[in-house]
């Protein structure tokens, strides 16, 4: 069974696979990380660390029982009890709720370590297995999203009450 685990130093090699095995069905759904991130992936992991000490954001990973990354699941601009949530799934993974799962455990583990009463996420129009996601794990539509909140697309803001 996959466990979310905060990301850390050790994750760089697993999650560098991750995001090359995965490159090409991502574009499909979200603008492509382009080349430059993969070429100064080390360091980018490294500021991605770094930020994450700040605590402005807090990174995982969902990890599989072989070690390797099936998911990333973040919390970005943490402040006042509320963030942003973004998510990427492994396409091996697609489809068989471990996204749904993962950001349900997210929100739990956002009240818990981090003290967060909402979450926020958006989602492309084009994007229905995220908007699928979101609404499974209890967030609701709230207004449009424009291209400067998506890397040049449209779509739908949602917002989870973290409060029970």
């Amino acid at each position: 069974m996959p466990s979310l685990i905060r990301l850390h130093a050790g994750h760089a090699p697993a999650v560098l696979a991750f995001e090359l095995a995965n490159r090409a069905y991502f574009a499909a759904s979200v603008p492509d990380r382009g080349d430059d991130f993969f070429d100064q992936f080390a360091d980018r992991y490294t500021a991605l660390l770094a930020e994450q000490e700040t605590g402005a954001c807090a990174f995982y990973a969902l990890v599989d029982e072989d070690g390797s990354v099936l998911g990333r699941f973040n919390l970005y601009d943490l402040e006042d009890g509320t963030a942003r949530l973004g998510y990427r799934v492994a396409e091996r993974a697609a489809g068989r709720g471990v996204a749904t799962a993962a950001v349900r455990e997210l929100c739990r583990t956002a009240t818990a370590a981090h003290g967060l009463r909402e979450l926020r996420a958006a989602t492309s129009h084009q994007n229905a297995a995220s908007r699928r996601v979101l609404i499974k794990a209890g967030f609701v539509p709230v207004g449009p999203a424009t291209p400067a909140d998506l890397d040049g697309q449209s779509g739908t803001w949602y917002r989870r009450d973290l409060q029970p």
